[in-house]
């Protein structure tokens, strides 16, 4: 298992595929494995860099200190440490946020940068879903209610029309032994709310694509195309038929932008 030290934390990382490097920032709530769908389409083409974020997954202590600016940090420091000069990054949700300080805090060596249901602006129902979740997932059942309460808002509406999907779901997320405690859940929260950017879109030089979902109940597209269009050089567009969990609704689409991205001259 790969691990790096920093400063207060054993960081731990996947590297997969072949190719140029490809950094994947997950979002809230998430680790490494968040990336599941999209190995298959894109580590022929990359090599695939996916670091657990501070207090989540393999990355310990989950109650070492923690915000998005140090998840920047720790992740242009994974890359030093890996040797590479030059890389792309693609960020989903909170992992958008961290990729455009990585690009900032590196400007010349981010290659292509990629934003996954994403904006860089304040959303107060945002914040308010998660405080919810966290409220919940510390009642009786929690563990299981609070993921029940979380899908409405992140998986596309077809994705409930067979209750399957939401069992197969509740499945998984209930048996991975690298789940988010509670506590190391609501430190991330604090971290999201306490985050205040270095950089503003206008700072990120990097050649940059965002990927909006059509349905994205947690990142309010108006005001984000907004903000992004301040980007120097920047095209946005939307995929069909995704919720916020963009990359599991379709990873196909997803994929490809990101490798016809990655290889736009």
């Amino acid at each position: 298992m790969p691990e790096l030290s920093l400063s207060n934390i054993s960081y731990h990382y996947e590297v997969t595929g072949d190719g140029p490097p490809l950094l994947m920032l997950a979002g809230m709530l998430s680790d490494s494995a968040s990336w599941t769908p999209l190995l298959p389409l894109l580590e022929p083409h990359f090599t695939l860099i996916r670091p657990d974020n501070r207090t989540t997954g393999r990355t310990t202590p989950w109650t070492a200190t923690v915000s998005v600016g140090q998840m920047a940090d720790d992740a242009l420091a994974l890359m030093d440490h890996l040797g590479h000069d030059r890389f792309h990054v693609a960020g989903h949700s909170m992992g958008g946020l961290m990729g455009m300080e990585v690009a900032g805090l590196a400007p010349g060596r981010v290659a292509s940068l990629s934003i996954l249901a994403s904006g860089p602006v304040r959303v107060p129902r945002t914040m308010a879903v998660f405080d919810t979740l966290a409220a919940i997932r510390a009642q009786d059942d929690g563990e299981t209610l609070w993921l029940k309460a979380l899908y409405p808002w992140i998986f596309r509406p077809a994705f409930f029309a067979d209750p399957a999907h939401t069992e197969a779901a509740l499945a998984g997320a209930l048996a991975y032994p690298y789940a988010q405690s509670l506590p190391a859940m609501r430190h991330q929260i604090e971290a999201l709310r306490g985050f205040r950017p270095r950089f503003r879109p206008a700072d990120i030089g990097a050649r940059t694509q965002i990927l909006f979902a059509e349905h994205d109940m947690l990142i309010p597209e108006t005001p984000s195309r907004a903000a992004f269009a301040q980007m120097p050089d920047v095209t946005q567009q939307v995929i069909p038929d995704a919720g916020h969990s963009i990359h599991w609704d379709q990873p196909q689409a997803v994929a490809q932008a990101i490798i016809a991205h990655a290889k736009t001259p």
